[in-house]
C-alpha cells in the first residue's frame, strides 16, 4: 500500500480535544503520525479538516427482505459519501438477525457490497418478540457485537433481566430502547398543545423516563453492559446523570434528527418527519444537545432507517417512521457547530470517539497505530439538499429542500479512499 501525507489539514483530534492545523501521515493502513515520508501519495487538504471516520450506532440496511428499500450497495455507499466509515446494523430486517446463519449472511454480503466497515448486532430475544432469549453466546461467536430488539421493546422484565443476565456473564453489550412500550404504542407526536391542535396520536415524554428507569434497575441488578439507542427528553437525562453517578457501565446516543428538529416540524404533516421517538418539545431538544456537550449524552447517530414511498405517502399517523441520515448526518451535526453549541472535537467525540469506545474498537482517534480511517470535509461549504441526489435507494429525508452547511471531499478506509471512488 502506497504511503499517504495528508498536508495543509486541519486536524481534528477528539481524543485531545484539539483543533490544529499540521500534517498526518499512513501507512499500511494505520496512521503513522505527523512527519513526513519518501515516496508518499500527498494529499493538499487546502486547510479543510481531516478527523476520524464516523461511526454510526443504528443503521438499518434492509437486507435479508427488503433489499428494494435498501441493500449493503446503497448503504455502503451512502455512509462513504456521508464520511462514515463504520456502520453498526440494527437486526431489525426480514427475518430478524437471530441466528448465527442469518449473521453470516449478513456479515458475507456487507463484506462483498459495502466499500465501508460493517459491524452487524444481532437480536435479543428470537424474532424480536420479547419471549425468549436468542442465542446470544453462539451469536457473539459468529461477530454479534451488540444485541438489540431495537424499537420492539421487551415487555416482559423477567425475559429482559434474564437477557441482561446471560449478556453480562459474556460481557456482551446490549442496546435498549427506552420506551414504555404500551404508552407508546400508536403514537405519532409528542403530547401538548401543538400535538392536540393537530389531532395527533400522542405519548407523554413521561414514557422514555418510565422506561429508562426500568432499564436502569434492571442493569443495576445484573450488572450488564448498556447502551441506551436514545435519550431525548429532559426528564430521562435526569434519570440517567444519576445511574452514571451511581458507577453503571451505561452509556447513551441520540439520533441527529433529535438534536437538530423539534415537534413544530410535523406541522404541515409531512411524513419525512415522522421518526421513533416522536420529535421533542424545543426544550427537550436544548437539553439533549446540553448533554451531547458536557458527555452526558455519549453518542450521535443517525439512526438511519429507509422507507420506501408507499409507506410515507400515507395519513400522517399511518405512515411509518424512520428518516434516512448516512448521507445527512454530517451537515446536520454541523449545525450545532455553527449555532454555538460545541466545537468540532467535542462533536468528534460523540460521532466517533465515544462510539469506538463502546465498541472496544482503535478507531475515532488520530494517534498513531489508529486504523486510517479518515473523512476530510468543509464544515462551511453551503448548499440545498436535494433528497432526489442522496445514494441511499429511499430518499426520506426531513432535510429535503433544507439550506445546510458541511460537505465531505474525501473518505479513507485503513488509507483506500473510498470515496469519491477513484
Amino acid at each position: 500500500m502506497t504511503p499517504l501525507l495528508f498536508k495543509n489539514a486541519r486536524l481534528i483530534d477528539p481524543e485531545k480535544g484539539t483543533d490544529t492545523v499540521g500534517t498526518l501521515a499512513v501507512t499500511d493502513g494505520k496512521i503513522a503520525g505527523a512527519m513526513g515520508m519518501d515516496g508518499a501519495t500527498v494529499v493538499d487538504c487546502a486547510g479543510k479538516c481531516l478527523a476520524p471516520g464516523i461511526i454510526d450506532i443504528g443503521v438499518k440496511v434492509s437486507e435479508p427482505g427488503e433489499r428494494h428499500k435498501e441493500s449493503f450497495t446503497s448503504a455502503g455507499r451512502a455512509a462513504a459519501a456521508g464520511g462514515v466509515t463504520t456502520m453498526v446494523t440494527r437486526p431489525d430486517t426480514l427475518p430478524a438477525i437471530d441466528t448465527p446463519e442469518v449473521l453470516e449472511f449478513v456479515r458475507r454480503r456487507a463484506n462483498e457490497a459495502a466499500p465501508v466497515n460493517v459491524m452487524p448486532m444481532a437480536a435479543l430475544t428470537r424474532g424480536r418478540e420479547g419471549r425468549e432469549m436468542a442465542e446470544i453466546g453462539f451469536l457473539l461467536d459468529a461477530g454479534a457485537v451488540a444485541f438489540t430488539d431495537c424499537d420492539r421493546v421487551v415487555q416482559d422484565a423477567k425475559v429482559l433481566s434474564r437477557c441482561l443476565t446471560y449478556a453480562a456473564s459474556l460481557g456482551a453489550l446490549v442496546v435498549g430502547h427506552p420506551q414504555e412500550p404500551v404508552l407508546s404504542a400508536g403514537a405519532a407526536a409528542t403530547s401538548g398543545k401543538f400535538a392536540a391542535l393537530k389531532g395527533l396520536p400522542t405519548v407523554s415524554p413521561m414514557a422514555e423516563r418510565m422506561g429508562l428507569d426500568r432499564d436502569i434497575a434492571l442493569v443495576e441488578m445484573t450488572g450488564a453492559r448498556y447502551h441506551a439507542d436514545q435519550v431525548t427528553t429532559a426528564r430521562a437525562l435526569r434519570r440517567l446523570e444519576r445511574a452514571k453517578e451511581a458507577g453503571l457501565d451505561l452509556t447513551a446516543g441520540v439520533s441527529i434528527h433529535h438534536l437538530t428538529l423539534n415537534e413544530l416540524d410535523v406541522g404541515d404533516f409531512r411524513t419525512f418527519f415522522k421518526v421513533k421517538p416522536p420529535l421533542r418539545a424545543e426544550s427537550d431538544r436544548v437539553a439533549s444537545v446540553e448533554a451531547v456537550a458536557s458527555g452526558l449524552i455519549d453518542v450521535i447517530s443517525s439512526m438511519h432507517t429507509p422507507q420506501d414511498e408507499e409507506s410515507k405517502r400515507l395519513p400522517f399517523e399511518e405512515a411509518a417512521s424512520g428518516a434516512i441520515g448516512l448521507e445527512t448526518l454530517l451537515p446536520a451535526a454541523m449545525r450545532l457547530v455553527h449555532g454555538g453549541y460545541m466545537d468540532l472535537p467535542t462533536l468528534w467525540r460523540a460521532l466517533s470517539l465515544n462510539p469506538a469506545k463502546r465498541l472496544g474498537l482503535d478507531a475515532g482517534r488520530l494517534r498513531s497505530d489508529a486504523p486510517a480511517d479518515l473523512v476530510l470535509f468543509d464544515p462551511d461549504a453551503p448548499f440545498v439538499l436535494n433528497r432526489f441526489q442522496l445514494l441511499s435507494k429511499s430518499k426520506n429525508t426531513p432535510f429535503d429542500e433544507a439550506r445546510m452547511e458541511g460537505k465531505v471531499l474525501g473518505t479513507w478506509i485503513s488509507g483506500n479512499r473510498v470515496w469519491p471512488s477513484p
